[in-house]
């Protein structure tokens, strides 16, 4: 996905690029809508999955911009999502952890116990 914000006049031009060559097809943008505040904004999405080593950008022209916005496609995962995998795959660990200590202590704490001899005698 590239977006758009925040530009005025509404004339733009958004493409997509791989590996330097233009692309046409697989590719759907919204219209040019507007923010309310005499500022644009618009969406372009490419849809298409990349192979390794593939340069993908999207290139924004607009009256704005002394030359075109080039933006590159980066497959790494954003910071504060690894951040969050990260938190969340030591907390599943330690429950783990836990548990089976837990476990462990509880076996250890119910063996060579016998049970309660019965209330009922024949």
């Amino acid at each position: 996905v590239c977006s758009v914000y925040d530009f005025y006049p509404k004339q733009i031009k958004m493409s997509w690029f791989r590996d330097g060559q233009e692309v046409t097809s697989e590719v759907t943008s919204t219209d040019v809508m507007q923010d309310g505040d005499w500022y644009y904004q618009i969406h372009s999405h490419l849809e298409y999955t990349p192979r390794s080593g593939e340069k993908i950008s999207c290139v924004v022209e607009h009256a704005s911009l002394e030359e075109p916005l080039k933006t590159y496609w980066d497959p790494s995962m954003p910071k504060s999502d690894e951040e969050k995998i990260a938190i969340g795959a030591s907390a599943l660990i330690l429950d783990l952890i836990f548990g089976l200590a837990g476990f462990i202590y509880y076996k250890s704490r119910t063996q060579g116990q016998t049970t309660l001899p019965s209330l009922y005698q024949f």
